[in-house]
C-alpha cells in the first residue's frame, strides 16, 4: 500500500510538471474572487479603536468599568434585537425537524425505507413517505452508500441515528382528518400534551419535546491544551428552544401580567417585538441554527459558493463599540447626557419615573424598529430589552483583558454580561458603558439578544481616512 501511495505521488508530480500553466512561478491557488455579502437585516460595523468604560462619574460606585482604549475588528450586527417572529422561525424549524425525525425512526423500526410508498397500493400515503432519505438504494451514490454502511447505519454511542438524512420534500400533514395511517397519528400525538393537560378543547404542543442538538469546538481550550486530540474539544449541546413565557409572572410578584404570558411570544400581534424569556444557552443555540440554516441553503442551491462563517453573540467590547455608533465618550447611543430630545420626547424605552412605566409612551416592550437608530443604524441599543453578550462577567475584567478584541470567556463562570438596559430599568442602565449580568441558565422578561457575524477581511475600519 505504501509503495502504491509513493508511486501515485511521484506519478502525479510528473503529470503536474508536464501540464503546468504557471511556468513554474509561484502564483498561488486559483479560485473565485471573494465578494463579501452583507447578511440580511444586518449592518456593517467598521472596526477601530475606542475608549471603553465609564467616561462620566460612576454614580453607582460599582467601579467595574474603568476607561481603557481597545480595538475591535469589523463585524456585522443585527440592526434590531431578534424578534418574536424571527425566533419563532427557529422554533418552527425545530418542531418540524423533531416530527420528521420521529416519523423516520418509526418507519425505520417498521422496516420501511424511502421509496416504499409508491403512490398506489397498501403503502400509498403512509409513514414510509417520511422514512430516512438515505435508505433508497436507487438514489444512493457510491459515497452515500459508503457513509451509510460505515457510519449512518451504526450511528454513534449516544445517538444511533446520527447523520441520517430526513426527507424534507414531503410536507407534514397537520389536519387530523388527513393523517395517512395509525403510525403517523401515533407520532403526531406524541408531540402534544396529554388530553388530561388540555383545556377548552385546545391541544397544545409539548414544548419540552422541542430540543435543538448541535456541536461546536472549544478552540480556546484546544489552543491552550498540551495534550489531547481534536475530538476531545468537540462539545455537543442539546437545548430546549422554547422561551420561558412564565417570566412575565415570575419576574413580578403581586402583579397581573397573564396576558403577556399567554400571548406575547406566539401571537402575530407581537411578531415585531423583541423575544424575551430566552436563556443565554438558547441564544447560543439560535446562533448555531442560523448558521446551519443558511449553510444548508448554500449547500443545496448555490454550488461553488463558500459557506458563511458563524453567527454568534457579540463580545462585550463589540457591543459597546457598536452601541456608541461612532461617538467617542458619549453617555448614550445618541450622544448625551439627556434621555429626551429638544422637543421633550424620550429617546428610548425605559422607566423614567418611579412606578411610571408609561411615561415614555410604552408600557412593556416596543417594536424592534422603534425610536431613531444610532450612527451605525442600530435600533434600541439603549432600552427596550437588555441583550446577552458572549462575555463572562468579572468586575475586574478591564484590568487584565487584552486591548485587542478584549473578552473574558470562562466556561465555569455562569454570570454572563448583559448590556443596554431595558423597559423596566432606570436611565443608568441605558448608558453604553454600564455593565450588568444575568446567569446563563436564567430567563427574564426584560432580556433578549441580537447576533453578529465576523467580517471576512480587515480593510474596513472606522479609524483613519477613508479611501
Amino acid at each position: 500500500m505504501k509503495k502504491f501511495i509513493a508511486f501515485t505521488a511521484i506519478f502525479t508530480l510528473l503529470i503536474s510538471c508536464g501540464k503546468s500553466s504557471d511556468k513554474g512561478e509561484l502564483v498561488g491557488v486559483e479560485g473565485k474572487k471573494w465578494h463579501p455579502e452583507k447578511p440580511f437585516g444586518m449592518t456593517l460595523i467598521p472596526g477601530g479603536s475606542y475608549i471603553m468604560g465609564k467616561s462620566d462619574a460612576d454614580l453607582a460606585n460599582v467601579e467595574d468599568a474603568p476607561t481603557k482604549t481597545v480595538t475591535v475588528r469589523s463585524f456585522y450586527m443585527d440592526e434590531t434585537e431578534i424578534t418574536n417572529s424571527e425566533y419563532r422561525q427557529f422554533v418552527e424549524w425545530v418542531k418540524d425537524s423533531t416530527m420528521r425525525v420521529r416519523l423516520a425512526i418509526l418507519a425505520d423500526m417498521n422496516g420501511l425505507t424511502a421509496g416504499a410508498s409508491t403512490g398506489k397500493g397498501k403503502n400509498a400515503g403512509s409513514i414510509a413517505d417520511y422514512a430516512f432519505n438515505d435508505t433508497d438504494p436507487e438514489k444512493m451514490t457510491a459515497y452515500d452508500k459508503y457513509m451509510y454502511d460505515n457510519y449512518y447505519s451504526v450511528g454513534t454511542s449516544d445517538d444511533q441515528y446520527a447523520g441520517r438524512r430526513l426527507n424534507r420534500k414531503v410536507k407534514l400533514i397537520t389536519d387530523t382528518k388527513l393523517y395517512p395511517d395509525a403510525d403517523y397519528a401515533e407520532v403526531m400525538d406524541s408531540m402534544y400534551l396529554p388530553i388530561e393537560e388540555s383545556y377548552n378543547g385546545l391541544r397544545t404542543i409539548d414544548v419540552n419535546k422541542l430540543k435543538f442538538r448541535y456541536s461546536w469546538m472549544d478552540i480556546q481550550a484546544a489552543a491552550k491544551a498540551k495534550v489531547g486530540t481534536r475530538k476531545d474539544f468537540i462539545k455537543t449541546e442539546e437545548v430546549n428552544v422554547y422561551p420561558d413565557t412564565t417570566v412575565w409572572i415570575k419576574d413580578f410578584a403581586y402583579s397581573y401580567n397573564e396576558p403577556m404570558h399567554n400571548d406575547y411570544f406566539w401571537h402575530r400581534a407581537y411578531g415585531d417585538y423583541p423575544v424575551v424569556g430566552v436563556k443565554w444557552t438558547q441564544a447560543k443555540a439560535f446562533c448555531a441554527w442560523r448558521t446551519l440554516n443558511k449553510n444548508n441553503i448554500i449547500k443545496s442551491k448555490k454550488k461553488g459558493r463558500d459557506f458563511i462563517n458563524s453567527f454568534r453573540l457579540p463580545i462585550e467590547a463589540e457591543w459597546e463599540y457598536a452601541a456608541r455608533g461612532g461617538l467617542e465618550s458619549a453617555t448614550y447611543p445618541w450622544g448625551g447626557p439627556y434621555t429626551k430630545n429638544d422637543r421633550g420626547c424620550f429617546l428610548a424605552n425605559f422607566k423614567p419615573v418611579r412606578g411610571d412605566y408609561a411615561a415614555d409612551e410604552a408600557l412593556y416592550t416596543v417594536e424592534a424598529k422603534s425610536y431613531e437608530p444610532n450612527g451605525y443604524n442600530l435600533y434600541n441599543m439603549a432600552g427596550n430589552v437588555s441583550e446577552w453578550t458572549d462575555t463572562s462577567y468579572d468586575p475586574n475584567a478591564y484590568e487584565y483583558v487584552s486591548s485587542m478584541n478584549p473578552n473574558v470567556n470562562d466556561a465555569s463562570n455562569k454570570r454572563k454580561v448583559v448590556r443596554g438596559g431595558s423597559w423596566k430599568d432606570v436611565a443608568y442602565f441605558l448608558q453604553v458603558s454600564t455593565r450588568d449580568y444575568e446567569y446563563a441558565d436564567s430567563a427574564r422578561s426584560f432580556v433578549g439578544f441580537r447576533t453578529v457575524q465576523d467580517y471576512m477581511g480587515v480593510q474596513t475600519t472606522g479609524a483613519g481616512k477613508k479611501k
